[in-house]
């Protein structure tokens, strides 16, 4: 009896691992499309910025910025 007792633990011990790591195989394959889909948004995200702007130089603009106000001739 008590070698029926152990062998069916260890049945369930076995089905319990094959689960949990079916979960992580699952998990493992939604974080890879999340990546993928991160990364084709980042892609669009910076096309569209350099689209925009095509110079490259997001970081210098600045408001009410008289001088180049004046070279725009908007001053």
């Amino acid at each position: 009896m008590i070698d029926w007792l152990i062998w069916g633990s260890a049945i369930l011990r076995q089905r319990r691992a094959r689960h949990e790591q079916e979960l992580a195989w699952r998990d493992a394959a939604e974080a890879r499309v999340a990546r993928l889909r991160a990364e084709r948004q980042a892609a669009a995200q910076l096309a569209a910025m350099l689209e925009a702007n095509p110079s490259g130089q997001l970081g210098n603009a600045q408001l009410n910025d008289r001088e180049a106000l004046w070279r725009s001739g908007l001053l």
